[in-house]
């Protein structure tokens, strides 16, 4: 990068981090800490409750996701605006007469201590894991952009986050994000611009469209009902539902964002808007991809977009090697080109038969260089057993670095910088206020002073902040960060979805019934993953409704047992 967008970089970082700390300011008890004192409107509940969820891993990993397999991704979130609809009209007022800090306070009540402590364990367990991959995210891009090791940049990222959780708790987390998510709009409505406009004169967007489209990247719905398909309108609707209903419900990250609302029609309205505007917006971060693929139609991509990997295989004992990959690569890219040619005359011309014929040269030239990768990623493991030879995390990150104008690349990598901050953040906020009162207020010190409380609070933010730091260091095994999230998040999410709904729907199911029915459940769900039984989406409906049932089946044994207990007795 330029000195130009260092300059933008670092000055649009720090303004965030200065507007959030100078908002948050006076906070003296742990209300305000950890819920803002409940008096943040609507608009910032959207926008915080948006920015929670779309981590840089949204802004990087989407595009190249992408790029290499299509639009079908979209259909993930179909189910997010029916589960805002459900959670405004039952989880929300619940919370909110409730007064609870957290969500799993109402187990308590409903239930007993022992399920409450449970479901905080497995949200914690969760939300742990998941926070170091969104930690990582943005680690990349230092990485990439400096050439050093990812190592370094993930503890500078990691610090910087949990320096000013710790001192501003959510406030500072929802007037950053609020700031975060106004520029990351601009900023991507920019990109998309940028895109198309850096496409051949005679290729616009509708055209680029039909060249992604004829490769098999627009594949945004699939109607096919496979148990096996990761992403399908069924599962999207379905499978999407309850991963967004359990996430939005009872994931601290995000309840903690909405009990922030000054009322319960100001929670109910900031859930509403973000299931209008979350699909559109990852729709058009998809898009951005497929452009992106548009564009490496007519210009040579990378052979490796890890500029980092690349650059120390090209200085190993096996240059040699790699130098003839790239010159076998950049020959494909040649074969390519000539074909996309006669791709755009045949659409201009309406020729199928033109058509169908490119696309089978496009499959082959795209196999081979699928080959070609591989043989680099086999020599880049036998150079070092550790690299990190998945690269799709930094297809969108090696665009906009190498093609976009000085100012705006600063801009841009700010506005990755921000949604892994503005996520971060949150569930480092959502971390510790679950551990503060469901663990320490509940077990520890249940009569402690607000400041005792309040202390604890930033205490265990700089101790959650530290694990997620080690868990980001471990976070590039997992391929590709968006996919990897939401895989972790299925195997979690319909359990403790499921506890919630027996709470609020199953009236005659007792605590030990649930707590057994979780646990069992919990089995259940990671060995259909572990032995790959079905798609990912689908362990969210599995984990719920094997909540329910279990529960059922075993009050309805326990209650058996009561009643032969009694008739046995002596009279």
């Amino acid at each position: 990068m330029s000195t130009t967008d260092w300059v933008v970089l670092f000055c649009t970082l720090l303004l965030i981090v200065a507007y959030g700390v100078y908002k948050s300011r006076g906070i003296r008890n742990i209300d305000g800490y950890l819920l803002g004192n409940k008096s943040l409107p609507w608009y910032h509940v959207a926008l915080s409750v948006m920015a929670t969820q779309a981590s840089a891993i949204t802004f990087l990993s989407a595009p190249g996701l992408a790029y290499s397999s299509g639009m079908s991704f979209v259909q993930f979130y179909f189910g997010l605006p029916l589960a805002m609809i459900v959670l405004s009209v039952s989880f929300v007022p619940i919370f909110h007469r409730l007064r609870v800090f957290t969500a799993y306070e109402f187990l308590e009540k409903r239930f007993d201590v022992r399920t409450r402590a449970f479901t905080a364990a497995l949200f914690l367990i969760q939300r742990g894991l998941s926070t170091g991959i969104t930690i990582y995210a943005p680690a990349i891009i230092l990485s990439s952009i400096l050439q050093i090791n990812v190592i370094y940049t993930t503890l500078f990222i990691g610090t910087l986050v949990v320096l000013y959780t710790v001192y501003g708790g959510t406030k500072a987390v929802s007037y950053t994000q609020l700031l975060q998510m106004t520029i990351i709009f601009g900023g991507l409505l920019t990109a998309g611009i940028l895109v198309v406009y850096m496409l051949p004169q005679d290729i616009g967007f509708s055209k680029a469209l039909h060249i992604a489209g004829k490769s098999g990247k627009a594949n945004a719905i699939d109607l096919s009902f496979d148990w096996n398909n990761q992403y399908t309108l069924w599962s999207g609707l379905i499978g999407g539902f309850f991963l967004q209903l359990s996430y939005f419900g009872t994931d601290q990250s995000q309840v903690g964002r909405y009990l922030t609302g000054s009322s319960v029609r100001d929670s109910r309205i900031g859930l509403l808007m973000n299931g209008l505007l979350k699909v559109p917006m990852q729709f058009a971060i998809l898009l951005i991809g497929i452009l992106v693929f548009a564009f490496y139609q007519y210009n040579s991509p990378p052979i490796f977009f890890n500029k980092y990997e690349l650059h120390r295989i090209e200085n190993s004992p096996y240059a040699a090697q790699v130098e003839a990959l790239k010159t076998e690569h950049h020959a494909i890219f040649e074969d390519k080109q000539k074909q996309i040619h006669r791709l755009t005359e045949a659409l201009d011309a309406d020729d199928e038969t033109v058509i169908a014929d490119v696309r089978n040269q496009l499959q082959s030239a795209d196999e081979r260089a699928k080959e070609i990768r591989q043989n680099l990623v086999e020599l880049m493991q036998q150079n070092d057993a550790l690299a990190d030879t998945n690269d799709n995390n930094y297809i969108f990150l090696s665009f906009v670095t190498e093609n976009f104008p000085k100012g705006l690349i600063g801009l841009l990598v700010a506005i990755v910088f921000m949604a892994s901050m503005g996520a971060t953040s949150g569930a480092i906020n959502s971390l510790a206020s679950t551990t503060v009162i469901d663990i320490y207020k509940r077990f520890v010190s249940k009569k402690g002073s607000e400041r005792r409380y309040l202390s604890a609070s930033r205490i265990f933010t700089l101790v959650w902040g530290i694990f997620c730091i080690i868990i980001a260091l471990y976070a590039s095994k997992l391929g590709n960060l968006l996919e990897a999230v939401n895989i972790l998040g299925s195997l979690f999410y319909g359990t403790i979805l499921g506890i919630f709904v027996v709470a609020f729907y199953v009236k005659r199911a007792g605590g030990k019934a649930v707590l057994w029915a979780a646990v069992l459940t919990e089995v259940v769900v990671v060995s259909f993953w572990w032995f790959d039984v079905m798609a990912f989406l689908w362990l969210n409906l599995v984990g719920c409704a094997g909540v329910v049932l279990f529960s059922l089946i075993f009050q309805g044994t326990r209650s058996n047992q009561q009643t032969l207990a009694t008739n046995a007795s002596p009279q």
